[in-house]
């Protein structure tokens, strides 16, 4: 492992920023992980998502996994208001036109499937009756792509949990946890060659 190299993964609680310092009074990472200074978020879950994020000082992991061309998979649970069709799971599918800081463009196919998440993940009571989950893998991760996406076929996202990336899982953890890995183990479930 080179030296000095930190690598943890966390549940991100909803609700906070996905960076250290607080900004507007709202919640930061360092008000719920106690690491290094010079450790930063690989990506971002936005303010109300939660879920797996992976946090290094090891500037070569980011480029290896937000790199779309690497086609790192990342798979999130999605509560949506109402009940979703199959002509929605199929046009998620094979991607939807949305936009990112006023660009439109078409997402990459996804993985998409209805169903109930497993009973590890956290879920909210939501004040919403007709509900439903839905499973998406992504193997890109723009600016609130999961809920432009669920939005523009007719069924907005009311709660988002990432729980992988490849083959690294959540598992058991709750929001606000945190566990220290090792940098090959950590890679080889990232499926990144080293």
């Amino acid at each position: 492992m080179p030296r000095g190299k930190k690598y943890y993964i966390i549940y991100k609680p909803k609700g906070c920023l996905s960076q250290f310092s607080n900004e507007h009074g709202k919640r930061a990472l360092g008000d719920f992980f106690d690491v290094p200074n010079d450790v930063y978020p690989v990506g971002r879950l936005d303010e109300d998502s939660e879920g797996l994020l992976i946090l290094t000082n090891d500037k070569s992991l980011n480029s290896l996994l937000l790199d779309p061309s690497n086609g790192h998979w990342r798979t999130y649970w999605a509560q949506l208001s109402g009940q979703i069709t199959k002509k929605a799971i199929k046009e998620l599918s094979e991607g939807v036109h949305v936009s990112a800081k006023g660009v439109v463009y078409k997402t990459l196919p996804a993985k998409v499937k209805k169903g109930n998440p497993p009973q590890s993940v956290p879920v909210f009571q939501s004040s919403e009756k007709n509900t439903s989950w839905l499973r998406l893998s992504l193997q890109e991760g723009k600016y609130r792509q999961v809920r432009k996406m669920t939005a523009k076929v007719g069924f907005p996202t009311l709660q988002l949990i990432r729980t992988s990336i490849e083959s690294l899982h959540l598992g058991t953890m709750q929001p606000g946890d945190i566990l220290q890995l090792e940098r090959k183990p950590l890679f080889e479930k990232l499926n990144i060659r080293l």
